[in-house]
């Protein structure tokens, strides 16, 4: 393959995953209409069109689609020799991508940062922290730290940080203008600020366990965002109740800012998991980065 047709079809590829050329020439570090360029020079060349585009949108054409689908397992395979002939000089590099629930980044990932970087600067690390369900093999993602509930069957999932709960909190001044509920039922007949997992179009529903089971209850949502920080601000200022993860919260609980509700309802759950996807032969960055978020991982 000539170096033109390797830049083409690495381009094509992020161009096709992220459905975006500004950021596919953020992620390969060239500008958007150079990506662009290289996307025409491909297709001339080719002689088919593989993007429908319009001002918003980016689209697979069915020749795309089938162009990505066959040329995305031969260019992971390029990228892995090329890794393995690096790492043959006893030195871990290559790039490994990332994908991260935020509170799980923010928690596990970012602490770990200084002295990864400082040991082995010469691994790349690529990190999303999103809160939306994508599929982390699709999008070509070497490790994914979520909750065990969204995890693929077929993926390697390895226990962080141990279990958690999710509480409804308010703040005092909501509770002193309208109560506190006194079982979860009683949430109906409140204001409550919900959650939405983004692309999702239902507020997620908050689960309580009673009698050795689990329930959940679909408040009514005068509120309803796609960011968890922002539902819960909202609370604090006494827009409404909010659900959150504990851990999250014990600041402002012992700040006086907002207050636990419904505890006797409220129990833990398995927290974040490490996935990865089976493979023969785990690139030796992606070890490094998976024992640096999790030491002593199996």
């Amino acid at each position: 393959m000539r170096p033109v047709d390797f830049a083409r079809i690495r381009t094509f590829l992020v161009v096709a995953e992220t459905l975006s050329f500004s950021k596919a020439a953020e992620e390969l570090g060239i500008t958007s209409s150079a990506a662009s360029q290289t996307i025409r020079a491909l297709e001339a060349d080719l002689r088919q069109q593989l993007f429908q585009r319009t001002t918003r949108t980016v689209v697979l054409t069915e020749a795309g689609a089938l162009l990505r689908d066959r040329m995305r397992p031969a260019l992971a395979e390029m990228e892995m020799a090329l890794t393995q002939s690096r790492n043959a000089s006893g030195r871990p590099a290559g790039t490994v991508r990332i994908l991260s629930f935020r509170s799980a980044g923010e928690k596990f990932i970012l602490p770990v940062l200084r002295n990864l970087r400082r040991d082995y600067p010469e691994i790349r690390l690529d990190i999303t922290l999103d809160d939306e369900l994508t599929d982390p093999v699709a999008g070509g993602f070497d490790i994914a730290l979520r909750i065990g509930e969204v995890i693929n069957q077929d993926m390697i999932a390895l226990p962080l940080g141990g279990e958690l709960r999710q509480i409804a909190v308010a703040s005092p001044d909501y509770i002193a203008r309208h109560g506190a509920p006194g079982q979860p039922r009683d949430l109906l007949s409140h204001d409550c600020v919900c959650w939405r997992w983004p692309g999702q179009q239902h507020p997620f529903p908050w689960e309580f366990f009673e009698d050795g089971h689990w329930f959940s209850i679909s408040p009514p949502a005068g509120l309803v965002v796609n960011d968890r920080r922002a539902a819960l601000q909202l609370a604090v200022e006494g827009l409404g109740i909010a659900f959150c993860i504990e851990d999250t919260v014990n600041d402002l609980i012992e700040a006086g800012k907002i207050v636990p509700l419904l505890l006797e309802w409220s129990k833990p759950f398995p927290g974040f998991f490490l996935s990865y996807s089976r493979q023969r032969h785990m690139p030796a960055a992606t070890r490094v980065v998976i024992d640096a978020i999790r030491p002593g991982y199996p």
